[in-house]
């Protein structure tokens, strides 16, 4: 028997159509129903690949005695995070600030006029372990409902009205220090040994690692720079890297990157690639743009649609057990590899033993040996692994996602100089074209040739972001004009009177979030920081540089709250303050730039037949300016 969620179109609500559970899409029938039968509503989000989602819903949305309980006394509806962030935003401040931490699956209970008033993360089906039970928690709940209304009620008013008093509290906005004051922040949690920054679990956020990087460069900081190396290093070597396949998992359970959550989420490929690129660009060795190559094959091999749009995630789980898919126990090894398994083993840490729950993850953490030597071995690998059970794919495409991967394609087609990524990116731009974008609108998610609802502010910033990547590497003048359309559209759409960029146009929840925060991504704050800086450095258009300085300063308030979570705003800062080389190009015609490939960041513009920019001996001419300052104009790229 289906529920309301057989005809969605999200991979995570179709998971769960099928569930005994009376699941409703997020819809105003479901709260018209919770307020003309006189239940609170039971709000579940989480994501089709996230590993405690499916315990969850095995133990529990599966359970036929547990869904009589939901059924009997609430009013249930699930969300997909990935396509509903505002959501997700609202509900994930309500659940840290009750409970003092969060996550997925998050369990809310709100009234129908969807202010909360209990929430949390992960149940278990039964009370132990200091954890309630779930359907513990659903009685009790039911018998407040019941018996003690107007006290939940009274508790939903204080949480709404505290959440929104916090989010428009005056701030202070002086940022001097900010950048300084991160890097001794991050020196402090560096884990000189094994790399990343605190305990385990540990997190790759590459955009923490961009801005180290950049800070090492501008302030001469060299312990900046091999933090931010030692911990691409470490994760190469590591479990969390995926050394047959390709491409990162999203998150080392471990100190040592031995161990990951298995799930591969595009954004963190997408970010990688960026970093290690960056890496690369700093250090000239190779290991770091063999690992862009690396991540970027599996990317176009498997997470690619055939109409050029990227995919979102492949799940941690095969057969109902996490990892499966990428392990290897001793005695396939032998026999996949044959003669060949013995050196293999000893280079990838292979044991009869086991380095994870008795099985084996192929990483070079023991040996630190990075050479092509088992490229055909690796290859065999692969190849029996994808005879194993197939893992679940998240096929939407989603804007943000989409075009972080074209960005990050587009920066490796520059260090590379290898057409096919630059293929990729355009590929996927021309898709994001055709199928989330008419007119001015654009559209957060596509599947099965639908498109969701209105993007977010995160979309326009990532797209806006992607399309000044693709005008780096291709100097085509309709990539940077589209890019400040984009941009002004998320201005004109989002930009809150208080300062800042809210998340939604306009919100039916009881505020309306200006992200701000660096998590697993950077926040839409933090792009439109980057996205306002780099426009008005590519185009000198005054209108930019005010946006940027207001933003900045509507940054740096939000900053000081918690400097380590803001990153990628900081990033944008040093930019701001530290301008790239401005490169004008004069060209006689346009088809001219086509040979010319720009290095990793700067600042180019081409202009044809302007006489402030004459050409030298009738040919192209490149007029170079740094620190305020411009060199003779030559000819030579």
């Amino acid at each position: 028997m289906s529920n309301h969620l057989a005809n969605e179109s999200s991979p995570y609500l179709f998971q769960h159509a099928e569930n005994p559970v009376e699941w409703y899409p997020w819809c105003d029938e479901a709260f018209r129903r919770a307020k003309a039968e006189d239940k609170p509503v039971f709000l579940s989000v989480g994501y089709s690949t996230c590993h405690w989602c499916h315990v969850m819903a095995r133990e529990s949305f599966e359970n036929a005695e547990t869904a009589k309980i939901l059924n009997d006394s609430f009013i249930c509806v699930k969300v997909d995070r990935e396509e509903r962030p505002d959501i997700d935003s609202v509900y994930m401040t309500v659940c840290q600030a009750l409970t003092g931490g969060g996550g997925w699956p998050m369990s809310i209970f709100m009234t129908w006029d969807k202010k909360p008033f209990f929430a949390g993360t992960y149940f278990p089906p039964k009370s132990g372990y200091s954890a309630p039970g779930f359907s513990d928690v659903l009685s009790a709940i039911a018998e407040q409902w019941r018996d003690n209304r107007d006290e939940l009620l009274r508790s939903a008013a204080l949480i709404t009205e505290k959440i929104k008093q916090a989010e428009n509290a005056e701030k202070t906005s002086d940022s001097a220090n900010l950048p300084d004051e991160v890097v001794n922040s991050l020196k402090r949690l560096f884990d000189s040994e094994y790399g990343g920054f605190g305990r385990a679990p540990k997190f790759p956020t590459p955009h923490n690692l961009l801005f180290l990087m950049m800070h090492a460069r501008l302030k001469k900081d060299n312990d900046a720079g091999k933090m931010a190396e030692k911990t691409l290093l470490q994760m190469r070597k590591g479990g969390i890297f995926d050394h047959v396949g390709g491409g990162f998992s999203r998150y080392s359970t471990d100190r040592y990157y031995l161990v990951p959550h298995f799930e591969k989420m595009l954004y963190d490929n997408a970010l990688l690639i960026i970093a290690y690129a960056a890496m690369y660009h700093i250090s000239g060795k190779r290991i770091y743009l063999d690992t862009c190559l690396k991540t970027a094959d599996y990317v176009l091999r498997e997470m690619t649609s055939d109409e050029g749009g990227f995919y979102s995630a492949q799940d941690a789980d095969s057969e109902g057990i996490e990892g499966k898919y990428y392990t290897f126990i001793f005695d396939e090894i032998t026999q996949i590899l044959g003669s060949r398994a013995e050196p293999f083993s000893k280079e990838y840490d292979i044991t009869r033993r086991g380095n994870c729950d008795g099985a084996n993850i192929p990483n070079l953490l023991r040996s630190g040996h990075f050479s092509s030597d088992f490229d055909e071995e690796l290859k065999k690998l692969y190849d029996y692994r994808k005879k194993r059970s197939p893992l679940h794919l998240d096929d939407k495409i989603l804007l943000s996602w989409n075009s972080m991967m074209i960005a990050a394609m587009s920066i490796l087609y520059r260090v590379s100089k290898n057409e096919k990524y630059l293929l990729a990116a355009l590929n996927a731009q021309r898709f994001t074209e055709e199928n989330m974008r008419c007119g001015s609108e654009m559209y957060a998610s596509f599947r099965n040739a639908k498109h969701s609802a209105k993007a977010f502010l995160d979309d326009y910033a990532y797209y806006t972001a992607a399309l000044i990547e693709l005008y780096n590497s291709t100097l085509d003048s309709q990539y940077l004009r589209l890019s400040e359309q984009i941009c002004d559209e998320a201005v004109s759409r989002f930009s809150d009177k208080e300062g800042g960029y809210c998340m939604c146009e306009s919100t039916e929840l009881f505020f309306n979030p200006r992200e701000t925060y660096d998590g697993a991504v950077p926040s839409g704050n933090s792009m439109m920081a980057y996205d306002l800086v780099r426009l008005y450095q590519l185009t000198e258009n005054e209108k930019y540089r005010e946006l940027a300085d207001r933003q900045m300063e509507f940054m740096s308030s939000r900053a000081h709250e918690y400097p380590t979570g803001h990153c990628m705003f900081l990033l944008a800062k040093l930019l701001y303050e530290n301008p790239p080389e401005h490169i004008t190009i004069a060209v006689k015609n346009i088809s001219d730039v086509k040979s010319i490939k720009p290095p990793f960041l700067v600042n180019v513009e081409v202009l044809q037949n302007n006489s402030k920019y004459p050409l030298i001996n009738d040919k192209t001419t490149f007029y170079v300016c740094r620190n305020n300052t411009c060199l003779p104009p030559t000819n030579e790229w």
